[in-house]
């Protein structure tokens, strides 16, 4: 490597002398000889025929480079570029590295700018449709301004009702005080004779047009999907039994309970065994004995729960049996036996003779009807034995006039197989898919006066 750098020096020096092959110095010294330069030795020399020096060639002395204080400032620079070098090329390797890691920043950094505007889009989204959602918070208590306007002008109503009480609670301080002075006897009288008015007042009402039907109340789930169960509007107030008669054909059994919480109990006080199968759950329970559509026939059968026979058996004319005419549920409904105010219905008919005394044609096909019943004269029938059933048409028979009506009743459980009125509990009996139920009516009333006839 030396001797390289020297060649390149000798190289460097002849370059200088004018592209010549060889460095040429002339020089004359005080004798007329020429004398190399110091520290370069003669390569080569001319002289003319007299002796005289022409030119010499010279060159570096053989260890100039080894010993020269610029070969040293050589070497050192050598190492310092071979030095240099190597930390090039780490920084080179570095400078990959880093070159790579940017660029995988810079791909985070799109990424994320790209989330960003995601977010930012999202953002915008999420408060225009949170503020929708206040919008129609803020529509939903808007109408309940007047609510709490109310509710101010009902404060005032409770402390007016509290002053009412105070003044009642004194009256009735005053009232013990009062009866105090009476004796047993007295206070006896009293309740009877307000027992009297009040029995009087209570049968002024006269029979009441349907209005509203609420509930239902279950109260027991019990038996296959059609039934019918009953009780007796005749009987006393103290009589409470329960009749109860599963499933809408081929079978005899009926089941007796002394109460309504024996019934829901399941206490069976007594078991019946019929003469005859019935047909359909259009059954009725009237003044102690139970009446029923015969099996496969047109036949009505009184049957005594006292004796345990048949009192009477009476076939209606012209009347379908075993889904001839059966209501839209089918179960052999053709006929339907019920009670009300004013008697016992099939039609109409004497419940001692089973005599029919006047028929009404309603012209309502009995095939689109759900069920029905009498209140006071008046047969109700639903549109469907479904869900969303209602009560949907109406016939007097005082008036031999029909209308249409429009009141609800819930269909808890779907599908209804027997709808009976009872005129003692003023309520619905139903069949209701397996339930036992009840619904209250609610019936307008009209007060007779001493002047009607």
């Amino acid at each position: 490597m030396l001797l390289e750098l020297c060649e390149a020096f000798i190289w460097a020096a002849i370059s200088e002398a004018g592209n010549s092959n060889r460095l040429i110095l002339c020089s004359r010294g005080k004798s007329g000889s020429s004398f190399p330069v110091e520290g370069w030795q003669v390569y080569s020399s001319a002289q003319d025929a007299d002796g005289r020096c022409i030119c010499t060639v010279v060159a570096p002395e053989q260890n100039l480079c080894s010993r020269d204080a610029k070969g040293r400032q050589l070497r050192q620079l050598l190492e310092k570029v071979q030095n240099m070098s190597q930390s090039i090329e780490v920084l080179n390797l570095r400078t990959q590295r880093d070159f790579q890691y940017v660029m995988k920043m810079e791909n985070q950094m799109k990424g994320l700018r790209t989330k960003f505007r995601q977010v930012e889009d999202d953002r915008k989204t999420i408060m225009a449709k949170n503020f929708q959602e206040l919008k129609e918070k803020m529509d939903e208590l808007q109408p309940l301004i007047p609510v709490l306007e109310q509710y101010k002008t009902d404060a005032q109503l409770i402390s007016s009702f509290k002053e009412e009480i105070r003044n009642l609670s004194m009256v009735l301080t005053a009232i013990q005080e009062e009866m105090g002075a009476y004796d047993y006897d007295e206070l006896y009288q009293r309740v009877l004779r307000l027992d009297s008015r009040l029995r009087n007042c209570m049968g002024k009402l006269t029979c009441g047009k349907l209005m509203k039907i609420t509930g239902p109340v279950t109260i027991k789930t019990s038996g296959t999907r059609f039934g019918a169960w009953m009780t007796d509007p005749q009987a006393s107030q103290r009589n409470n039994r329960v009749w109860y008669m599963d499933s809408y054909t081929n079978s005899k059994i009926v089941r007796e309970y002394k109460t309504m919480e024996d019934f829901v109990a399941n206490v069976v006080s007594r078991t019946y065994n019929l003469p005859f199968k019935w047909e359909g759950t259009g059954h009725v329970v009237y003044n102690g004995s139970l009446y029923y559509n015969k099996y496969q026939s047109n036949i009505i059968v009184k049957y005594s729960f006292e004796t345990g026979r048949v009192l009477a058996q009476r076939a209606l004319e012209y009347a379908g049996f075993h889904n001839t005419y059966p209501y839209s549920w089918g179960g052999y409904s053709d006929i339907d036996v019920m009670a009300d105010e004013l008697g016992m219905w099939v039609v109409y008919m004497d419940p001692d003779t089973l005599e029919v005394q006047k028929t009404w044609n309603t012209e309502y096909s009995k095939r689109n009807a759900g069920e029905s019943f009498m209140i006071c004269g008046t047969l109700y029938i639903t549109n469907s034995h479904l869900t969303g059933a209602k009560v949907y048409y109406s016939y007097s028979t005082k008036t031999s006039s029909y209308e249409y009506t429009d009141i609800p009743f819930h269909n808890q459980y779907f599908h209804m197989s027997m709808l009976d009125y009872n005129a003692r509990e003023r309520a619905l009996y139903a069949w209701n898919n397996g339930h036992q139920v009840l619904f209250n009516v609610t019936l307008f009333h009209v007060i007779k006066t001493e002047d009607d006839s």
